[in-house]
């Protein structure tokens, strides 16, 4: 017999009339962020003066039906992630881990999985990276799953104007717009 989804086990505990699975919300913040050069890891750099990180904690932990958020630090940094959770005002109702990563980012999705206990059956997995995420984005999410979709993976309108360019005719020169695509 296959494994259930968390989808599946959600719906059968809402079913049987019990609550609804727990949900909770992986973070992984073990990237080293290289593309931005030098300096802290891209999640702990700052946005708004706040580290990006606890801009996606807040994010998912605004949700009222995240009870935990799971950190995945960087391998040698789960020290430094905890005092900077520590440091930052976050809701008292939502408890917090934090794990160390691993080599991949698969991997450190996967320790934070693995941190998870059993009666979580709902789990966002939300990159520290993307720290504005709407909590109706959040909730959405969590409602689908628990309407029964096995996934979910959430999208929003393009709000800026896309164009399709050619290169440029010498370096330094613009590139031409060559046409707006719907």
């Amino acid at each position: 017999m296959p494994a259930k989804t968390s989808a599946e086990t959600s719906a059968e505990t809402s079913a049987a009339g019990r609550s609804p699975a727990r949900t909770a919300a992986v973070i992984p913040a073990a990237g080293r962020g290289v593309r931005l050069g030098p300096g802290a890891p891209k999640a702990l750099r700052a946005l708004g003066g706040t580290p990006m990180l606890i801009h996606a904690v807040r994010a998912m932990a605004a949700s009222r039906a995240v009870s935990l958020v799971v950190v995945v630090a960087p391998p040698d940094g789960a020290g430094e992630v905890k005092s900077l959770l520590d440091a930052h005002a976050l809701p008292e109702r939502t408890d917090f881990v934090v794990v160390p990563g691993g080599e991949t980012r698969q991997e450190s999705v996967r320790l934070g999985l693995d941190a998870l206990p059993p009666e979580y059956g709902i789990v966002l997995v939300h990159d520290a990276a993307r720290p504005l995420v709407p909590v109706d984005t959040v909730d959405a999410v969590i409602d689908a799953v628990r309407e029964g979709a096995p996934a979910v993976v959430p999208a929003v309108p393009l709000a800026d104007t896309v164009k399709q360019v050619e290169p440029a005719a010498a370096p330094g020169e613009p590139e031409p717009v060559v046409a707006t695509p719907e």
